[in-house]
């Protein structure tokens, strides 16, 4: 049992999507967090240094050795999604540079949760194109699976998660239920209960979600200002701080 958990990552780790009536945002890492603490039936220490528009060379210089720092028991890992959007890409390259961090991380005896994110691509324009993208850097990167301190949960593969009712208004990050089943793919994957209050089984049970279809509307509201910011060298992130930047004790009640 992992009684301190650090994440590090961009907008999908951040929990983007997953807004609270504060404005603040929860996310998959943030259930992760409370269902460790349920099941340890006491409080533990969990941090999250992810910060949304972070590419892969980022999230590993700004955000890998202050969550090394930290010394957590376990420490998720994830990026990438963002080099995949942009015109090229190296997934060879971002594949190394994954398991340089991945070795990091085992160096300092922390075990890693290393995850692929949540394939949005048969929602998104030009979806086909990232599709491919994602699936060559999951395949480079799955032996990892096998490495001892790794646990690595696909969430890229899980078909089930690619339903229109799993994503955002803007087809680019989950929404609240989608986060939830992240979430309940990592407990899984370490061997701790999903709580049942969640509703992940049900939801997931349930009929599918209708077809996705980008309207104009759609294209004004998300595509074009994103296009913006690629244009100008401006990303969501700027300015930004991490959401919980050391490990803050987090109650077993807070899952309910």
């Amino acid at each position: 049992m992992f009684h301190s958990y650090a994440a590090i990552g961009d907008s999908f780790t951040e929990g983007v999507g997953d807004e609270m009536p504060d404005g603040t945002v929860r996310g998959w890492a943030d259930f992760v967090a409370m269902g460790l603490a349920l099941a340890a039936q006491e409080p533990i220490g969990y941090a999250n240094l992810a910060i949304r528009g972070r590419k892969l060379g980022p999230i590993i210089d700004e955000q890998l050795d202050a969550a090394i720092a930290l010394k957590p028991e376990l420490l998720s890992f994830n990026g990438g999604g963002n080099d995949m959007l942009r015109p090229r890409m190296d997934e060879q390259m971002t594949a190394a540079r994954f398991r340089q961090a991945i070795n990091r991380i085992r160096e300092a005896g922390i075990h890693v949760l290393m995850l692929s994110g949540a394939n949005p691509t048969e929602h998104l324009p030009l979806g086909k194109v990232f599709d491919a993208r994602g699936a060559r850097l999951t395949t480079a990167l799955v032996d990892l699976a096998d490495v001892p301190g790794v646990t690595f949960v696909d969430n890229f593969n899980d078909r089930g998660l690619r339903d229109i009712r799993y994503w955002s208004a803007d087809k680019l990050h989950l929404n609240s239920l989608g986060h939830a089943r992240v979430a309940s793919n990592v407990l899984t994957a370490l061997g701790v209960a999903v709580p049942e209050e969640w509703g992940v089984a049900e939801v997931a049970a349930a009929p599918a979600g209708p077809r996705s279809r980008n309207t104009a509307a759609y294209y004004r509201e998300f595509v074009l200002p994103w296009i913006g910011r690629r244009l100008t060298g401006r990303s969501s992130g700027d300015g930004r701080e991490p959401k919980r930047a050391t490990l803050e004790p987090l109650e077993p009640d807070a899952a309910r």
